[in-house]
């Protein structure tokens, strides 16, 4: 409905204060904005808590001016975690107007709704807490499948598996294929090991790359090892737990830390656990119900039929809150978390976190950081972290007592659809706009910002718009390449994504061999072989050269954000930091970095952008190489097709001090 005389903006202070989400117990101030000389009705705010019962608020009148009124109302957060909702309440004339959130649910300006209620605004309420340690949240991350980084110990494989096939080419394509007769699937391994990422770290350290977070190493039958066989063991394939701590030594020695993936919704069907195979020792469930294993798992017909995840039966789901498992995954002296952090790795990625109850994530945050304090721990979410519903559950990851980070695939997303050309500059502000309203604030500022992953398609075959995976068959998929002209138009696009990841708030995650333009459709092809000696130089020197740039300024990892434009085919913000104090709160130089992106493959645009307000006289164009002036209140800048630009401007100790 027709709403220009009601207005409320929750992405603005004066109408939401303070913005995004609140700490328990804070006051927080909403306005309304009428605009109707003869208003003589009355505005009211109705506030629910989740879980609990909506409180109907009347709003006093905080300012009345001759063609503007304006309504206000305190609420104060509760004393636990959780959400508020809320949207406005109009009568006039008798009759009753509803004021929501916009219909996409994105926060900021709303609408008037008559005759229904309306979307409700959302208010994330969170337990206060230190913000995730210095290691992370200033780090960049790159994503490893071991079988298929590098190939050390001379390119041998090691450990053959029974039933799989190693390939003869490093180069050769991923493939996944059944046996004729029992119908199970066959894994195809290249030899890549811990060995090679030992080899490679020069290379990461190089790239500027501080952690490395492993798809799962530990031992099982797939090259997956999303079907866990052994939690306390690496993979024989891949190496020992002594080639493991050496790794996370070395790799400690040179600034980067290891992050594991942990899978504690299931296990493999062919594990010391369930032991289906009788492949191991021990006496696993399926053997017999007096295995110590047995209250694990959730058996409807024994041993036949088991409840298991998404219905592989090489995957069977266990019970995470049964005292025993949790003993030995989080509480035991000797538990999976524990072990593997004295080992060395300095965090965990929860597998399908929507899978595991939030009591079994809170508890295992709560021993890791016993063990260690500065040990991080970061959830698989697909979607806004902050308002997820699973099996019915509304999640509490964001709230202070489970994740410190998430997968950040909206960001994956938002970027794309605006690269492509699917949503504008506008609808794009909205969107990023929508995540820090709802994140608390630090989660927001370290979320895990990809562009790739192991369960998606290559980022540079998604920019260069290659068919529909759904339009071709699996073997013309595995063979399908950008045409020249494509790939250069998808190098182009990743270019200005990379500057775009490496300048935002958020800790940027690379996937192995996006920064060498590997390409490919979802798994397994975008699971290939990193191309040394064949890499894209043009995508590697980019990477190193922006991330280097990142890691050079402290305002481009902690300054804080504002958006500055967004409209069309571009896109801006500035980082900043002011007051000698970076957003944690930590000591650091004042600066300012503006950076603009035109998404336009074929036209230059002209950006008016308020200079005067937001940036110094003097900056530096850190991608030209030169200095420039802005010497107006606004700036016409320019920019080329598919052209990002960064200035930045860094006090130095003196000029802070004098």
């Amino acid at each position: 409905m027709e709403c220009s005389w009601v207005f409320h903006n929750s992405y603005d202070a004066y109408f939401r204060a303070p913005f995004g989400a609140v700490p328990c117990r804070t006051k927080i101030t909403l306005r309304l904005e009428i605009e109707d000389p003869l208003f003589s009705g009355s505005a009211a705010v109705r506030v629910r808590r989740q879980g609990a019962g909506t409180e109907h608020i009347n709003m006093d009148l905080y300012q009345d001016r001759e063609e503007r009124k304006v309504f206000q109302a305190e609420i104060a957060a509760p004393e636990d975690p959780g959400w508020l909702w809320y949207y406005f309440v109009i009568e006039k004339e008798g009759m009753v107007f509803y004021y929501g959130n916009n219909g996409e649910k994105l926060g900021g300006q709303g609408e008037l709704w008559m005759g229904s209620y309306p979307p409700e605004y959302q208010i994330t309420v969170y337990r206060e807490g230190p913000p995730p340690p210095q290691w992370f949240r200033e780090g960049i991350i790159y994503q490893i499948f071991a079988d298929r980084f590098f190939a050390g110990s001379g390119g041998q494989a090691l450990h053959m598996k029974k039933g799989c096939f190693i390939h003869d080419r490093w180069e050769d394509t991923p493939v996944y294929f059944q046996h004729p007769y029992t119908g199970a699937y066959i894994f195809d391994f290249f030899g890549g090991n811990l060995e090679g990422v030992k080899e490679k770290l020069p290379y990461l350290k190089e790239m500027g790359v501080s952690i490395i977070y492993f798809n799962p190493i530990f031992q099982s039958p797939s090259n997956h090892k999303y079907d866990t066989g052994d939690y306390h063991q690496i993979d024989p394939m891949l190496g020992t737990n002594e080639i493991f701590q050496d790794l996370c030594q070395r790799a400690r020695e040179m600034g980067i830390q290891i992050i594991l993936d942990g899978v504690f919704s299931h296990t493999g069907s062919d594990s010391i656990y369930f032991n289906k195979e009788g492949n191991y020792p021990d006496l696993g469930a399926y053997q017999s119900q007096e295995s110590p294993y047995y209250p694990w798992y959730r058996f409807e017909e024994f041993p036949r039929k088991y409840d298991c995840w998404w219905g592989i039966e090489t995957l069977p789901n266990v019970n995470e809150m049964e005292p025993s498992y949790r003993e030995f995954i989080i509480d035991g002296p000797d538990s999976v978390l524990r072990y593997w952090i004295k080992q060395g790795a300095k965090g965990w990625r929860l597998d399908v976190a929507d899978e595991l109850p939030d009591e079994f994530i809170a508890g295992f945050r709560k021993v890791m950081k016993e063990t260690d304090p500065a040990a991080v721990l970061i959830g698989e979410v697909w979607e806004d972290a902050s308002n997820k519903v699973s099996y019915g559950n509304w999640r509490q990851y964001l709230l202070g007592d489970e994740l410190d980070s998430v997968m950040n695939y909206p960001f994956r997303n938002i970027l794309i659809h605006f690269v492509l050309g699917l949503k504008d500059g506008w609808k794009t502000h909205q969107a990023l706009m929508s995540l820090s309203e709802n994140y608390p604030r630090y989660h927001f500022y370290t979320t895990m910002n990809l562009l790739g992953s192991h369960d998606v398609a290559r980022i540079l075959t998604v920019l260069g718009e290659a068919p529909l995976e759904s339009s071709l068959p699996k073997p013309e998929q595995a063979m399908f390449r950008l045409a020249p002209e494509q790939k250069e138009l998808a190098v182009r696009r990743l270019k200005l994504l990379c500057l775009w990841q490496m300048t935002f708030p958020g800790v940027p995650a690379v996937y192995y061999g996006d920064e060498a333009g590997m390409e490919g459709y979802d798994d397994p092809l975008n699971r290939g072989t990193y191309p040394w000696g064949k890499e894209n130089m043009e995508l590697v020197d980019w990477y190193q050269r922006v991330i280097c740039l990142r890691n050079r300024y402290q305002v481009l990892r902690t300054g804080a954000w504002f958006p500055v434009y967004a409209q069309g085919d571009v896109y801006g913000y500035v980082r900043k930091i002011t007051n000698h104090r970076d957003l944690f709160h930590e000591q650091a130089k004042n600066g300012t970095a503006l950076i603009l992106l035109n998404r336009n493959p074929r036209e230059k645009v002209s950006v008016p952008v308020h200079v005067g307000r937001w940036c110094p006289q003097e900056m530096k164009d850190l991608l030209a190489e030169k200095e420039v002036g802005f010497h107006g209140e606004w700036e016409e800048i320019c920019l080329g097709p598919l052209e990002g630009k960064l200035y930045v401007k860094e006090e130095d100790h003196e000029t802070e001090q004098g």
